[in-house]
């Protein structure tokens, strides 16, 4: 290999994919991927650049002097307490909307509250939710919170999230407007969300599951969808999707985003992340809650 980059593949990619959503466990993910590399030397080397990185540099610092960030808990459903970590701007003149910022299937980690900071910059409360918080929290082995997201119900998640944006519609200095955006499992959450709750003011999910159509009527607030092209395994729902959104009269907006894999906003990841469609797909996002939370 010398000191060349691997170069990694879509089959490679799509391999990651799915160990990290479907049916592969770690051991025959490698399996395939020494398969595909060559040699367990090459595998090994492309494996972190597939995964996410907690070691990748944070776009905007944690102790950023523009926002107030703080841990929070609050009640949730069933008896629950919910963790999360609330970002707000500093100074804000008037009462701001809110975002709940929904994380992957790794749960809340540093790119999330990352996340969270850069949605506050932008003028919002934002509130990255701990979904793992009924089950202890999310851990710091990321295998083992992969693994923790099989015991949620989708149900209960739905009223966790509600819980959520009744906490962040009621703090100090909030408007009463919240809304959510969610990174795969998280894009999922908020379309079944909206599905279940009608209190939600506006939904953005980046390549997450879609609901069922018979469900779709349901829905009461504005969509916008984000998907990457090349995300084969999620964008198969998007026709059935959008016919229901189309024939119940639904507000949406559906990108698909040429050349992108899944996860292409999450920056921690080398392999799939693509910087053109996740600053593309993030200035529509912001815009749309500007449009949907003032």
């Amino acid at each position: 290999m010398d000191n060349e980059t691997p170069k990694i593949t879509q089959a490679m990619i799509n391999a990651y994919d799915e160990y990290t959503h479907l049916t592969l466990d770690r051991r025959r993910f490698m399996e395939k991927l020494t398969q595909l590399a060559g040699s367990g030397a090459a595998a090994a080397a492309i494996a972190p650049m597939l995964a996410a990185s907690g070691a990748k540099a944070e776009i905007v610092p944690a102790n950023d002097d523009r926002l107030t960030a703080e841990d929070v808990t609050y009640p949730g459903a069933n008896g629950a307490t919910m963790k999360g970590y609330l970002v707000r701007p500093k100074n804000a003149s008037a009462p701001l909307g809110g975002v709940i910022v929904i994380h992957e299937n790794r749960g809340l980690n540093n790119h999330i509250k990352d996340v969270a900071r850069r949605m506050a910059l932008e003028g919002f409360n934002a509130l990255a939710v701990d979904f793992l918080s009924p089950e202890g929290g999310t851990p710091e082995d990321e295998e083992k919170a992969r693994q923790m997201f099989s015991s949620l119900n989708p149900s209960e998640v739905a009223a966790n999230a509600e819980a959520s944006r009744v906490y962040l519609a009621g703090i100090s200095g909030a408007n009463g407007k919240v809304g959510a955006v969610g990174f795969c499992w998280g894009g999922g959450t908020v379309n079944n969300f909206a599905v279940e709750f009608p209190g939600l003011n506006a939904g953005v999910a980046y390549y997450g599951s879609q609901p069922k159509p018979e469900d779709v009527p349901a829905i009461k607030a504005p969509l916008m969808l984000h998907y990457g092209g090349l995300d084969e395994r999620i964008n198969a729902g998007i026709p059935a999707f959008k016919e229901a959104l189309e024939k119940n009269g639904k507000t949406f907006e559906i990108f698909v985003y040429d050349g992108a894999n899944h996860a292409f906003n999450n920056d921690t990841s080398s392999a799939r992340y693509d910087k053109a469609a996740a600053d593309l797909a993030w200035g529509r996002t912001v815009a749309f809650f500007k449009k949907n939370l003032a």
